[in-house]
C-alpha cells in the first residue's frame, strides 16, 4: 500500500534555553461551498463561519498542530459541487469536508466522497436522506422535519384563528421540495386546511400569478420554502398586492441576505431556526463576540452551522490522535480519513448550536430550535432576526 502522507515541516531551532520543536503543517480541511451563483449568500456566511473557526481553534490547533481551511467554489448546481468535492479529495488532500451548501447538491457531491472514504459534514443540508448517502455522509443542520413544525405553532400563537394556509415552493431545489412535504404534514397533523399549493423555480423573479393565487384563496398563512432571492421577492410581491396574512419562511430565509431583496415588507416574516446569538456556552460567546467585531451584527445560522462543522473536524483530529497516540501527520491519509469519520460520531461537542451529537449514521442529535420574527426598521433598509419568547 502507497504511504501517503501530510507535509513535514522541518525541526525549529529556538534560542538558547528553548526546547527544539517538531511542527506540523497545517491539516487541510476543505470547504466547498457556493461563493457564486444565486446561492452565494448563503455560502458566504459559511466561508466566514469557518474562518472564524480556524482562528479560533488554531490558538491550540490538533494538539499544536494547526489546521488550514482549503476552500472550493462549488456554484450552485450539482457539477459544480463534483468537481470543488473531487480537487479537495484528490488534488489538495484534504481531511475532511465541510460542504456543499443546498442538499441538491448533496445528492451529486456526497457520493462521490463516500465512494473515496472521505468524511463529509453537511453544514446546511436538510433534505431529507442526506445521512442515509453513505457511512462517511454526516451533518450538523438538523433535518427539516423536526425544525419547520415550529415556525407553524407559533403562527398559530399569534393568530389563533388560523385555518385557511397557502404553501408554496421552488420545485427545481431538492431542500425545498422536502422543507415543503413537511410544511404540509405539519398543516394536515395541525387541522388546518392548504387550500392553494402553488410552485415555482428559483431563477423565477416574477410571482404575480402565485401571489393572485394566494390572494384569490383568502388565506390565513402563507408557508415559503424557496432561497433568499426568490423567496423575498415572492414576498414583496405578496405584500404589494395586498396579502396581510402571517407569512413563513422556510430555512431558505435563515439569512440577512434576505432584507435587501424584500425590503420593508421582510417585517413580521417568522423563521423557524436552528441557532440562537443567544446559546449560553463559552464556544457560542466566543464565535458571537468575534462575528460581532467585524461585523457589528449578529451572526446567521448559517455562519454558525459552519463554524460547528469545522469544530467537529478538530475535535476529531484531535480523538484520532488519543486513539493512535500518533501525530495526525505521521499518519497515512487515508487512516486519517478512515479514523476521523469514526471520530466524529463519538460523544458530544460544545458548540455554538449547543450540545449535539452525530449519531452512528451520521445524523445530529441536537435538542434546541428557536423561531425568529423577522424587524425591519422604518426604512426597511436594516433587519434583524428577533427570537420569539
Amino acid at each position: 500500500m502507497k504511504r501517503v502522507l501530510l507535509a513535514v515541516l522541518p525541526v525549529v531551532m529556538f534560542a538558547a534555553g528553548a526546547e527544539a520543536e517538531l511542527v506540523g503543517a497545517p491539516i487541510p480541511i476543505g470547504v466547498g461551498v457556493a461563493q457564486t451563483s444565486n446561492v452565494a449568500l448563503f455560502g458566504q456566511e459559511q466561508i466566514i463561519g469557518a474562518k472564524i473557526a480556524e482562528k479560533y481553534f488554531n490558538k491550540q490547533g490538533v494538539n499544536g498542530t494547526p489546521i488550514k481551511l482549503v476552500t472550493q467554489d462549488t456554484g450552485g448546481d450539482e457539477a459544480g459541487a463534483i468537481n470543488a468535492f473531487q480537487n479537495l479529495i484528490s488534488k489538495e488532500k484534504v481531511v475532511g469536508i465541510v460542504g456543499p451548501t443546498l442538499s441538491q447538491q448533496a445528492f451529486g457531491a456526497d457520493p462521490v466522497a463516500n465512494r473515496l472514504k472521505v468524511p463529509v459534514i453537511g453544514p446546511s443540508n436538510t433534505a431529507k436522506g442526506i445521512p442515509q448517502i453513505g457511512e462517511f455522509i454526516g451533518r450538523v443542520s438538523a433535518p427539516v422535519a423536526k425544525v419547520a413544525p415550529y415556525a407553524v405553532k407559533q403562527a398559530m400563537k399569534q393568530n389563533p384563528n388560523i385555518k385557511r394556509v397557502a404553501v408554496l415552493y421552488a420545485q427545481n431545489d431538492a431542500f425545498s421540495s422536502s422543507e415543503t412535504v413537511t410544511f404540509q404534514e405539519t398543516v394536515k397533523n395541525l387541522k388546518l386546511e392548504m387550500v392553494t399549493l402553488q410552485k415555482f423555480m428559483t431563477t423565477d423573479t416574477d410571482f404575480t400569478t402565485q401571489a393572485t393565487a394566494v390572494l384569490g384563496a383568502n388565506v390565513d398563512l402563507a408557508i415559503i420554502s424557496g432561497l433568499a432571492a426568490d423567496g423575498g421577492n415572492l414576498v414583496k410581491q405578496l405584500r404589494q398586492l395586498g396579502y396581510k396574512g402571517i407569512i413563513i419562511g422556510g430555512n431558505g430565509f435563515n439569512t440577512a441576505n434576505l432584507f435587501p431583496v424584500c425590503g420593508k415588507n421582510c417585517d413580521g416574516i417568522l423563521v423557524a431556526q436552528a441557532y440562537s446569538p443567544e446559546a449560553n456556552n463559552p464556544t457560542n460567546k466566543a464565535f458571537v463576540a468575534d462575528y460581532r467585531a467585524t461585523y457589528k451584527k449578529d451572526p446567521p445560522q448559517f455562519s454558525a452551522q459552519a463554524f460547528t462543522a469545522v469544530q467537529l473536524f478538530v475535535e476529531g483530529l484531535r480523538k484520532v490522535e488519543a486513539a493512535t497516540k500518533k501525530k495526525i501527520t505521521q499518519l497515512d491519509l487515508s487512516v486519517v480519513r478512515t479514523e476521523l469519520n469514526k471520530a466524529l460520531r463519538e460523544g458530544s461537542y460544545i458548540t455554538p448550536l449547543g450540545e449535539i451529537a452525530l449519531d452512528k449514521e451520521g445524523e445530529i442529535n441536537q435538542k434546541t430550535f428557536y423561531v425568529s420574527e423577522i424587524k425591519m426598521d422604518a426604512g426597511g433598509k436594516v433587519g434583524k432576526f428577533v427570537i420569539v419568547k
